[in-house]
């Protein structure tokens, strides 16, 4: 007897394996997908308009910068509108946004902003950009949304009814406007009346 006939061989245990794993392996995948899709749908939607910001470290430098910060910001609004610093938030190298609340009437929510910079290796700190940004607790307008998509089937039944009230009103305003005016007939004297014999006098 062959003993090699009677082993089966290794590469055929092999692709037994694969196969044996291979619907596990799927049923896994189909379980990740739903788990994938729950989480993109629980993930909150950011409102229009809020910035997203850059994860990193800020420069050093330029995050203590805040009283340059905050007297840039008082150039364009009164101290008392400028809240306590919120944070310093990097924007790139050696490139700062410092947030302070908005205490503006009207703008609760918002958050006054600059941008500051600096060179390689300077001491010299320059303001970039100022002004207001909306964040998450913000009172904001509503996405745009266009008017094919803002009719409702009801309005356009109620649009529908409204049109078929104006049409026989439209109607009946011109048939009244063709209508002639019927002049007044003058009356007519009989004879041996008194207004005819005194016509007839006047005439003598």
């Amino acid at each position: 007897m062959n003993p090699e006939a009677e082993q089966p061989d290794a590469g055929m245990q092999a692709s037994e394996q694969e196969t044996a794993v291979t619907p596990q392996a799927a049923a896994s995948e189909r379980t990740a997908v739903p788990r994938a899709a729950a989480a993109v749908k629980a993930a909150p939607q950011r409102k229009a308009g809020v910035p997203v910001w850059r994860t990193g470290k800020p420069d050093a430098f330029l995050a203590a910068a805040v009283d340059v910060a905050r007297t840039a910001l008082e150039g364009i609004t009164s101290a008392s509108d400028i809240g306590p610093h919120l944070a310093a938030k990097s924007e790139g190298d050696r490139l700062v946004t410092h947030l302070f609340e908005s205490r503006l009437p009207g703008y609760s929510g918002w958050q006054w902003y600059a941008v500051i910079t600096r060179n390689s290796r300077s001491k010299l700190v320059t303001v970039n950009e100022l002004g207001l940004l909306p964040s998450e607790d913000s009172i904001l307008a509503p996405e745009w949304v266009p008017w094919a998509e803002r009719v409702r089937p009801e309005d356009a039944r109620e649009e529908d009814h409204e049109q078929e009230r104006t049409v026989p009103d439209a109607q009946a305003a011109g048939e009244s406007e063709a209508e002639p005016e019927t002049e007044k007939a003058e009356p007519v004297q009989q004879a041996g009346s008194p207004d005819a014999a005194q016509a007839d006098d006047g005439e003598g």
